[in-house]
């Protein structure tokens, strides 16, 4: 009996799974803008799920009250995280947008700038020998 409760349970939970996401979840719906650009928004889908059961009785209790002796449980979460967008241009240029990480800068201030942004002991290292000049 419990084993047909449980795949009842896990069924239900995988049909909402299905129910609430599709294709446009993670290929997004077109965007066109007035100068015949397309952005087509690209995300991220995570889903976890977990389930569980168990007999209160045991399997020689089940035969004596077959009717109360399951209990279970479970649970479903889902993250959608936008990662990209695909531009298609008038002209049929296909560009893709990244979202997720920063573009590489071109110039040489900025690529310094964003170096020590991301490492903050090289910061340390530029004050240690500054406050060295300065005594």
């Amino acid at each position: 009996m419990s084993d047909n409760k449980m795949a009842e349970m896990i069924r239900a939970s995988i049909e909402g799974i299905k129910s609430s996401f599709d294709a446009n979840t993670v290929t997004g719906t077109p965007i066109s803008t007035a100068n015949g650009t397309v952005i087509i928004p690209v995300s991220k889908l995570s889903v976890g799920f977990v389930s569980g059961g168990l007999d209160y009785l045991g399997k020689n209790g089940a035969k004596e009250n077959p009717a109360n002796n399951f209990g279970g449980g479970g649970g479903t979460g889902a993250s959608v995280t936008p990662v990209a967008f695909i531009v298609v241009k008038p002209d049929g240029n296909v560009q893709m947008l990244n979202i997720s990480e920063k573009p590489e800068p071109t110039d040489t201030v900025s690529q310094v700038i964003g170096a020590i942004e991301r490492s903050p002991e090289l910061i340390e290292k530029l004050r240690d020998i500054f406050k060295k000049k300065e005594q």
